[in-house]
Formats: C-alpha cells, structure tokens, sequence
C-alpha cells in the first residue's frame, strides 16, 4: 500500500474505556499450566479477500475489525471463509458510532462494539464473550490469540506508521513517533511469529514488530466466538463454564 494512502485512510477508534465489569482473560487462563503456544501461528490460509469495509472512507475499523475476525475464524474452522456483507458492517457501526461535532468525524468505542457483538450480533453472528487481555503480559497475548483465533486489537498510531511498510517502533515516543498522534485504531491479529504480528487492516495483511505492539497497543480483547470452536468445544485448558457463570453476572 502506497505511503499517500495510507495516511490518507480513516482511523475512528475512540480512546479506552475502562469498565470494571470486563472479565480478563488471566482470571480463565493459566499460561503456567497449558501447553506453550506454538512459535508461530497463522490462520490466513483460507482466506483470499478481506474487505475494506468502507474504512477508506469513514472511521468504522471497530466493526470492520469484527467482520474480519468473523471471516478468519469461520475459515480456519471449516476451510471456507464466511464474508460477511458491508451492509452489516455499517449497520452496525451506525448503532455504536459517536459523532465529533467539531469535525463531522465518526468513530467508536471498542467496547460499546464488543456488547454490541454480543447481544445483538454482526451479520448475523453473535459473540459469546469477550475477555480483557493484558497488552503487558506477551505469554498471554500469544496464548490468546492462539487459543481463540486472534486478539481484537485497539492501536493508538503514531504519525511515523504513516511511511511504514512494516509499522516499527522507532526508538522513540515523543513528536511523530508519540502514541496517538496519528489517531486511534482497530484491528484484528490473525498470525504471529517471534519477529511480527500479522493484523488486518484497510482490506490487507499487515505486519507490526512485537517493539511496536509493545508501544502503541492499548486495549486487547480475545473473543469466544461460535464460528472458531467447532461443535462448541473450547480450547484445552479454557475454563468456560466458569466464564459462562461469571458472564451471567454482568449481561445486564
């Protein structure tokens, strides 16, 4: 992707919001006690397209993000990938968006999409639950994104990503290279390896070093979803019946 276009596109991830009700993932996962995960993960082989989602042209990579983690678990579950329409995509950015009445500008809270997700669903997929993931914790970060398909990722992008082909940390957190200073973004994690996570974004894979991840992540969700867990059986060394109690706790 050309530099031009890439600082051109829409960001429209609004900043964190911390609500004491997130459930975390360490609380179910214990990374002392479940197989190390793999050095490498990639769920990227079934999938040929990743739609835009129309984020080229409005701050909707909150939901563009859910319809990209729906593709990728349905086809790392079946083979097949499940696109969902950009119909749905916007349908649903229109019920969580915020509008900045100065700019005109429109963008959305990655937790008002999560709640969304999971009580009303997106192109007709629904998420069980969802579960906050330390950014500072890497074994969990792996061990999320491998026990349940990818994380959902909240990025606050510096300026200097805008000339990246693999987006990098620089050596420095002040000027161009500050957090935030381009805006916020959302994507979804759909590999990994010692040197870079793969993340969708504006319709394409992207690389980011784990330095870069380190720096600029600042909220990240793994997501139990139907469409990755086949006939309904969760991953080795998940507790989701308790998950399931504890969720009963906060639905309303």
């Amino acid at each position: 992707m050309a530099t031009t276009t890439i600082a051109a596109q829409k960001l429209g991830k609004l900043p964190v919001r911390v609500d004491v009700r997130t459930l975390a993932l360490a609380r179910y996962v214990d990374t002392r006690e479940l197989p190390t995960p793999p050095a490498s993960f990639d769920e990227t082989a079934h999938v040929h397209d990743w739609p835009m989602y129309a984020n080229d042209t409005i701050g909707d990579c909150t939901c563009a993000a859910a319809g990209h983690m729906i593709e990728a678990w349905t086809a790392a579950a079946t083979g097949s990938a499940t696109e969902i329409s950009e119909h749905a995509v916007l349908a649903a950015f229109d019920k969580v968006k915020s509008v900045d009445p100065a700019t005109g500008e429109a963008g959305a809270v990655e937790l008002d999409v999560l709640n969304y997700w999971r009580k009303t669903g997106i192109g007709d997929h629904k998420i069980g639950a969802f579960a906050r993931v330390s950014v500072r914790d890497a074994s969990l970060v792996r061990a999320g994104t491998y026990l349940f398909g990818g994380l959902y990722l909240g990025l606050a992008l510096p300026i200097t990503a805008q000339t990246q082909d693999t987006w990098d940390w620089t050596g420095s957190l002040s000027g161009d290279a500050a957090p935030g200073s381009w805006g916020g973004h959302a994507v979804d994690v759909v590999a990994y390896d010692d040197r870079a996570l793969t993340i969708v974004t504006w319709g394409a894979l992207k690389q980011m070093t784990w330095a870069f991840f380190d720096r600029y992540c600042d909220e990240a969700y793994s997501i139990l979803s139907t469409d990755y867990l086949a006939e309904g059986k969760a991953p080795s060394g998940f507790d989701l019946d308790a998950l399931k109690q504890d969720l009963a706790l906060v639905t309303n």
